[in-house]
């Protein structure tokens, strides 16, 4: 007997138990690097240890492993989502694209730049951090609030989250990866090349594209361009097409394809074991009274928390009441001005990916734990903030 599914559903729900996980992980990771272990905490995230021999050995610490090797299966999970949408989901038909889109687009554009004004004379290569939302905690905050919430909203956040990771993905591959090695780049190429062809070919050995993927990850780390994009590149090649042989049936259609297949096993392992590593490795910072008077002077902890507390809000609002006006795309239905603004707080939350590219965009560990802290506190005064609209200021709507 087939086992039924609800791929988006699943996913949705999936993602929200995942955000609760990462507020316990990050709430145990703060606790502990403030604590007496903290010095054992620390130094286990920094043990090295060496994966292969000669030449192509590499050197981890437990931290970079986690950074680079574990969120590669996070990305590939965000590649499969955004390959999902934009053959099948909210961002299949260009009618329901351009809103979520124009929207996303002042979402990111607007945060940048109020960093870039209030800190871009300090350190301006953090621009980038305030540019994320964090699907896992906005669907989750979302699901918290229930029937406050219109489910267009619901709908056009995610399609607003998924064109955030697009934007994401695409700062750290051309801003955040290092100086490139253009022959193993070119031998990434390859790789990719080799992976459309045994897709032509229909090739369905798992096997041959478990080994490329991992090739393609070396190539890419190898080349300077940072190695979980390989994750994105594999998800977004994935074919969106049946499974033969999956033992499962969608609820909706009936047919379960390749795609859902492998968010069903490989989701729940990001969701619920590999980001929540992730926070409670990376939100570890050290709170202390000059941290704290470190972070109210620092022009980057402000960029960082007025980009993602207004300017998501601000920036969502406002592109979306343009392309209103100009009849460019539809608000979703149900949703008034003040409505925008809660989702505009909720997609505020920045977090997991927020704080990647924090420590990608900095290069010594001060500034990186600043804009680690300024992330978190960022993060739950728009959780906050959007939660207190939707309950006490949003026209109820019933499901």
């Amino acid at each position: 007997m087939k086992q039924v599914i609800a791929p988006l559903r699943d996913f949705l729900h999936r993602e929200t138990s995942s955000g609760i996980l990462i507020l316990l992980a990050s709430a145990v990771g703060l606790v502990i690097a403030n604590s007496p272990i903290s010095d054992r905490y620390f130094s286990s995230l920094d043990w090295q240890f060496q994966i292969g021999a000669a030449e192509l050995a590499l050197k981890f610490s437990v931290l970079k492993f986690i950074n680079y090797v574990l969120m590669t299966l996070f990305f590939f999970v965000v590649g499969l989502e955004i390959k999902r949408e934009l053959t099948s989901g909210h961002l299949a038909s260009l009618k329901r694209a351009v809103m979520p889109f124009i929207a996303a687009i002042g979402g990111m554009a607007l945060p940048a730049l109020i960093y870039l004004a209030i800190a871009g004379d300090v350190d301006a290569n953090g621009w980038g951090v305030p540019v994320a939302t964090d699907i896992a905690l906005a669907v989750g905050l979302l699901a918290m609030v229930g029937p406050s919430v219109a489910q267009s909203l619901r709908s056009f956040l995610l399609a607003l989250a998924v064109i955030d990771d697009i934007g994401a993905i695409a700062i750290i591959a051309f801003v955040y990866s290092t100086g490139v090695e253009y022959s193993w780049a070119l031998i990434g190429v390859f790789v990719i090349l080799w992976i459309v062809l045994l897709k032509k070919l229909d090739s369905h050995t798992m096997y041959i594209y478990v080994i490329l993927g991992i090739a393609l990850w070396y190539c890419l780390l190898r080349s300077g361009v940072h190695p979980t994009l390989a994750g994105v590149i594999l998800g977004l090649l994935t074919p969106n097409v049946p499974h033969q042989n999956s033992q499962l049936e969608d609820r909706e259609d009936g047919t379960v394809s390749v795609i859902e297949w492998l968010e069903k096993i490989i989701h729940p392992w990001s969701s619920f074991v590999i980001v929540p590593i992730f926070a409670f490795a990376n939100t570890g910072v050290e709170i202390s009274n000059e941290s704290v008077r470190s972070a109210i002077n620092s022009p980057i902890a402000w960029g960082i928390f007025f980009g993602l507390v207004l300017g998501k809000p601000i920036g969502i609002l406002l592109t979306s009441l343009a392309a209103k006006k100009f009849k460019i795309g539809e608000m979703p239905e149900g949703a008034k001005n003040i409505d925008l603004v809660a989702t505009g707080s909720a997609a505020g939350i920045g977090f997991t990916v927020a704080i990647f590219i924090a420590n990608l965009a900095f290069d010594d560990a001060q500034t990186q734990d600043l804009a680690v802290f300024s992330v978190i506190v960022a993060s739950v005064v728009s959780g906050l903030t959007s939660y207190v609209i939707f309950k006490f200021m949003g026209r109820k709507v019933s499901r």
